[in-house]
């Protein structure tokens, strides 16, 4: 695992959309799989290493990159930077690092109805971070370009289908 990744899991390790559990707000549902489905979160370049043994997690690779099934329920200090970043996710715009609201997200997360606003600051701010120190690091980059453009044609056709 890169040093940029190392950093930005532990930049993320307690911080928190919300100053309180934000799992109570929805019954965490960010942690269940759909009933007939088998849903994870797509890791970050060289953090699948992290996951190859861990008991309760499968690992799947996809055309977009390792995908990590967990148990449904994990100890904070085990969870992906994905995890870690949900419901927002550090984009690339005009060579800049932005903040976004997960495209993906926003079907299972309450808290995006509010948008980022709604968020702590400091979490906010972290993923910010988090993404600029992945930025500097060229296959962490090139998957946050990747994504970049995955929300934006996730964005596109919500749009297109009337804001769905």
């Amino acid at each position: 695992m890169n040093k940029a990744l190392e950093k930005a899991r532990e930049l993320l390790a307690e911080r928190t959309p919300l100053k309180t559990d934000c799992g109570k707000v929805c019954g965490a549902r960010c942690c269940q799989s759909m009933e007939g489905e088998e849903t994870g979160m797509l890791l970050f370049p060289g953090e699948e290493a992290l996951y190859r043994e861990q008991d309760g997690w499968t690992l799947r690779e996809t055309p977009a990159g390792w995908l990590a099934i967990c148990p449904g329920r994990c100890r904070r200090d085990e969870r992906p930077l994905a995890c870690r970043i949900f419901p927002l996710l550090p984009v690339i715009r005009n060579g800049q690092i932005r903040v976004a609201s997960d495209q993906r997200a926003k079907a299972v997360c309450p808290l995006l109805r509010q948008g980022i606003r709604g968020m702590d600051p400091d979490f906010t701010d972290a993923v910010r971070e988090a993404g600029r120190m992945l930025a500097e690091e060229p296959e962490s980059r090139e998957f946050l370009v990747r994504m970049t453009e995955e929300q934006d044609e996730i964005k596109a056709l919500r749009d297109k289908l009337g804001g769905l």
